[in-house]
């Protein structure tokens, strides 16, 4: 075994002082994920889907500093900044990816908003294919399926305006960067079941 390298090129192969090596190199790459998304929200300003009057970022911004303004505390406003940072690498499943994204360390009723949005957002538009627009009914009786409801109308569906006064980036960063530096599914931070209130 190489400094800082294994030896193995199959991983059934790897020793325990490898896998624990790489354990102790995986730390600092973890430490660095907010940094990953912040990276990733920045290329969503750059290259983003055409159409619309804002891209990407300024969505993401937008339905944030709404979230922010309704009271909305730090789980729901990275929830909100977050909810289509999966648009670039996942734009058939954004949802889900996204969620998965969050999920490690947001509450579980946020995670699940940020995973169902496409379908509820659907109300909206579905008509105007010909699918279903209440295809979100099948959820009706799930806890969150009202918290979704309200992500939508009051965060995501109204974000698209370019005259709308949201806060940069820079602002929320400490919010994100707080969020993803919990420990993973800190059960005390998932909070399984519990349904939050989207203000204060």
């Amino acid at each position: 075994m190489q400094d800082n390298q294994v030896s193995f090129t199959q991983m059934k192969d790897g020793t325990k002082d490898e896998y624990l090596l790489l354990q102790k190199l995986e730390k600092p790459y973890l430490a660095m994920t907010a940094d990953r998304i912040l990276d990733e929200l920045r290329r969503q300003g750059e290259v983003s889907l055409e159409g619309y009057k804002v891209n990407r970022l300024e969505h993401g911004l937008q339905s944030a500093t709404r979230a922010e303004r309704d009271g909305a505390d730090i789980d729901w406003i990275v929830g909100a900044l977050l909810h289509d940072i999966g648009d670039g690498l996942a734009p058939q499943n954004h949802d889900r990816f996204s969620a998965e994204v969050i999920r490690p360390f947001v509450r579980w009723d946020v995670a699940w908003v940020v995973e169902h949005h496409g379908i509820f957002q659907m109300l909206y538009y579905a008509h105007h294919y010909n699918w279903d627009e209440n295809a979100r009914d099948q959820f009706k009786d799930h806890p969150c399926f009202q918290s979704c409801a309200a992500f939508c109308e009051r965060w995501d569906q109204s974000s698209f305006d370019p005259d709308y006064d949201m806060q940069p980036l820079e602002h929320f960063e400490p919010m994100l960067r707080k969020v993803f530096a919990r420990k993973a599914y800190d059960p005390d931070v998932i909070r399984e079941g519990f349904v939050s209130s989207l203000t204060s």
